[in-house]
């Protein structure tokens, strides 16, 4: 029993394997964290995208008056300004990224 104890913490094959298992699993995290972090960023880009796609619909409505037998309609119109929110690219850094120490 005490031949088998010892031949197993002398032995070191598998010590290698799993060192570069380590690494190649630390690039692939790393490698994954910037992937993830292109994709949020695209993401934002076309979801603002839709946003401002949705501000620049035409919502002006207007129908004429109507009269005829004994009675009549006056019109209506209503025309849509454009909001603080209407133009396009609004989320922006204008500011320099600082470290949290600051």
């Amino acid at each position: 029993m005490r031949t088998i104890i010892a031949q197993l913490l002398n032995d070191e094959a598998g010590f290698i394997i799993s060192a570069e298992l380590v690494l190649v699993a630390t690039i692939g995290v790393l490698a994954l964290t910037v992937g993830l972090s292109e994709v949020a960023f695209n993401i934002n880009q076309e979801l603002e995208d839709v946003g401002s796609a949705i501000g620049n619909i035409n919502q002006s409505f207007s129908y004429n008056g109507t009269s005829g037998n004994k009675g009549q309609s006056s019109g209506s119109k209503y025309a849509d300004q454009r909001d603080a929110g209407d133009c396009d690219c609004d989320i922006v850094c204008s500011v320099a990224p600082t470290g949290e120490g600051n």
